[in-house]
């Protein structure tokens, strides 16, 4: 057995179904957990994030130093460190699947060769393991998910009895305070709470208004949760249960999109639309990105992003279908508004999205599905209490014009004290001509290709 392994940590910030941590500890008899505080990752990464990241760091410290260790934090190139300190011993990792994280790790990998050992921790079924009948990595989510339905879930063993070396290097950076607490336990207990509510969550998924969705995202985006666990734990004995899996599915086929065509993170899946002419209206855009469009549903996610960090995932749909059909602004600007923002901003996941709402991307909604703001703000909020969390000016309107203030008559806005285009904007765009004027790109894109 060697006297020594390292263990790298990176969006695996658990001790518990955490493949490398359980390898490494029993192959040796003294492990160093390390993290590297990439630069790169930290500039890339907004505020939330980053806070939530060092948050995680210190529950993950306690937790080793419950077993007599610390982590090992270094900041500086990845590539430089890990070999650095590695020296002879061996270095074991779960693997993530961004192009960043490929080319960082072949980089680590060429340097230290063998002794490498890999594991796919942050998801359910690794990238390229489930492959069509021609052998090659899936486009279409349904044929998909048959087989990762049917695949078998392959567990971690427990955690071997390797001594955790104490040294905890230049130690964890300063940060505020996270939008939620932080490491594996407290993860936990936020998936308990939703375990408890699962067997509604298809009759209340689709409803920011109502708070009801796991809010697990950010968890798997750090791997203080593992998505074997929380199959393990959701179980499959409800329509709610399923439902909620299916999820995880998607994630996992985001990532072997991801994998298998890493130019998708700056280029559509499906070229003939990269010929899109998009307006791009810097103008509108920051209207969008600020909150003030007009339309009050786009308006509550876009401040929800800020004021948190977190978006509901049917509302995160309704602003990027505004952003990208309506004011034809190029979905990478919102990705990459998006990923900054965004606490589990996770590239895979991010890219995917937005290309399934833009109609660009592997298995895409239809370029022609373009959501109309109001018919979806009356759906997903019927009563208006998500808007009147994160829109307060218009918190008196009214329930039968909350979606549509432009609507309501003169003495109903100065009643709820609202002067459009003065407290609150009109909208920036008419939907039913956007509508049309989006077609029509679309359709010229499609006919050039």
């Amino acid at each position: 057995m060697p006297d020594r392994s390292i263990v790298w940590f990176r969006r695996d910030l658990r001790l518990g179904e955490n493949p490398a941590w359980a390898h490494g500890t029993l192959d040796s008899t003294t492990v160093l957990p390390l993290f590297v505080v990439d630069p790169t990752l930290m500039r890339s990464a907004g505020d939330y994030r980053r806070t939530q990241l060092v948050a995680h760091l210190r529950a993950l410290d306690e937790q080793l130093r419950a077993r007599g260790g610390r982590l090992h934090v270094v900041e500086g190139d990845p590539v430089d460190v890990v070999a650095r300190i590695a020296g002879d011993s061996a270095v074991y990792w779960n693997d993530d699947y961004t192009p960043y994280a490929r080319q960082r790790d072949s980089a680590v990998s060429a340097a230290l060769g063998d002794r490498v050992q890999r594991f796919p921790g942050s998801v359910v079924q690794a990238p390229g393991t489930l492959l069509t009948g021609a052998g090659n990595p899936y486009r279409v989510f349904t044929p998909y998910s048959k087989r990762w339905f049917e695949a078998p879930v392959h567990r971690a063993p427990d955690e071997g009895n390797a001594a955790v070396s104490d040294d905890p290097g230049s130690g964890i950076p300063d940060a505020g305070e996270p939008l939620m607490a932080g490491g594996e336990l407290a993860a936990i207990e936020r998936l308990e709470r939703f375990v408890a509510e699962v067997d509604v969550y298809p009759e209340t998924r689709d409803r920011p208004d109502l708070d009801a969705t796991s809010r697990l995202s950010a968890d798997l985006k750090f791997g203080t949760l593992s998505p074997v666990q929380v199959i393990g734990r959701i179980g499959s004995a409800s329509d709610g249960a399923r439902a909620f899996v299916r999820q995880l599915c998607w994630r996992d086929f985001y990532a072997t999109v991801m994998d298998a065509f890493p130019h998708t993170v700056g280029a559509a899946m499906r070229p003939e639309y990269d010929a899109i002419k998009w307006r791009n209206d810097q103008e509108e855009f920051e209207a969008w990105c600020a909150g003030r469009t007009g339309y009050p549903i786009v308006d509550a996610g876009m401040r929800q992003l800020s004021g948190e960090g977190w978006v509901h995932n049917r509302v995160r749909m309704i602003v990027a279908s505004f952003l990208v059909k309506d004011l034809l602004v190029d979905w990478r600007m919102g990705e990459r508004f998006f990923r900054q923002w965004l606490v589990d901003g996770d590239v895979a996941q991010n890219v995917g999205n937005w290309q399934w709402v833009a109609g660009t991307g592997a298995d895409a909604s239809p370029y022609f599905r373009i959501f109309n703001p109001v018919t979806q703000s009356k759906k997903s909020d019927p009563n208006g209490d998500y808007i009147r969390r994160w829109v307060p000016e218009l918190s008196e309107l009214g329930n039968a014009h909350i979606h549509s203030p432009w609507e309501s008559g003169p003495l109903e806005l100065a009643a709820a004290g609202i002067s459009l285009g003065d407290t609150y904007p009109l909208p920036i765009v008419d939907h039913g001509e956007a509508r049309e004027r989006c077609l029509q790109v679309y359709q010229a894109a499609r006919t050039r290709a």
